[in-house]
C-alpha cells in the first residue's frame, strides 16, 4: 500500500510541476490541478482546469463545480465527501486560457493532450476506478465515438475489459446552453441514475 500510495505522491508532484506544454510553445497557466485519493472509487474526468481552479488548486471550483455536484448529489453523492475520498482529474491539467476573440475557455490542442495523456493513464492505471464520470465532451472522446452527439450518448454508460463502467455527463460550464435544454436534462437525469446504481452497488448502501 505504501508503495502505491509513494507513487501516486510522485505523479502528483509531477503534474504540479509539469511544464511540457510551455517547452513545447503553447500557452497554459500551470500548476496542474487534480484533487482525491488514490484508493477512490470513483474518478471524474472533465476537460481542464478554468482560471478560479487553478488559483485555489481545486478541480471544478466555480459554477461549473456547483452545477456538477448539483447532479451528484441527486446520486447520493456528497460533494464534501466526494472531494476527500474520490479522485477529479482532467484530461489537461493546466488552465489553457480564454478562445481568442470568443467566450469561455479554449479547448487544448490535440497536442496539448498528447502531451498531458501520460499523466492521465498513469492516474487511471494507480487509481483504478470502478467508476469513471466524464464530464464534457472533450473527456467523453476518450471512451465514446467521437462522431456520436451527446444526444446519443448522455444516459448511456460502456463497460471497460477490466469491469470498471463508463457514464458520461456533458459539461456543467455555464457558457454550455446543451444542459438547458428540456430534452436533454431528461438526458442526464438517466445518467444521474445510472451513476446513483453504480455508487450503491460499488460502496454498498
Amino acid at each position: 500500500m505504501a508503495i502505491k500510495e509513494d507513487v501516486f505522491a510522485e505523479l502528483q508532484s509531477k503534474i504540479r510541476s509539469c511544464s511540457f506544454c510551455l517547452d513545447a510553445g503553447h500557452w497554459v497557466a500551470p500548476p496542474g490541478v487534480t484533487q482525491g485519493d488514490v484508493e477512490a472509487k470513483i474518478m471524474t474526468i472533465g476537460q481542464a482546469p478554468g482560471i478560479t481552479e487553478v488559483e485555489v488548486k481545486r478541480p471544478f471550483n466555480a459554477g461549473s463545480g456547483k452545477r456538477l455536484f448539483e447532479w451528484l448529489a441527486k446520486a447520493d453523492i456528497d460533494e464534501i465527501w466526494f472531494r476527500s475520498t474520490q479522485y477529479m482529474s482532467s484530461v489537461t491539467k493546466c488552465y489553457p486560457g480564454r478562445v481568442e476573440g470568443g467566450s469561455g475557455d479554449r479547448v487544448p490542442s490535440r497536442a496539448e493532450q498528447a502531451l498531458c495523456r501520460p499523466f492521465l493513464d498513469e492516474e487511471i492505471r494507480l487509481v483504478n476506478p470502478k467508476l469513471i464520470i466524464l464530464i464534457g465532451r472533450l473527456a467523453i472522446g476518450l471512451y465514446f465515438p467521437k462522431k456520436l452527439k451527446l444526444t446519443e450518448i448522455i444516459g448511456t454508460q460502456t463497460q471497460l475489459e477490466n469491469g470498471s463502467w463508463v457514464v458520461p455527463l456533458p459539461h456543467s460550464s455555464g457558457a454550455s446552453r446543451w444542459h438547458q435544454i428540456a430534452e436533454n436534462r431528461l438526458l442526464i437525469d438517466q445518467a444521474i441514475g445510472l451513476i446513483q446504481g453504480h455508487k450503491k452497488r460499488i460502496f454498498k448502501d
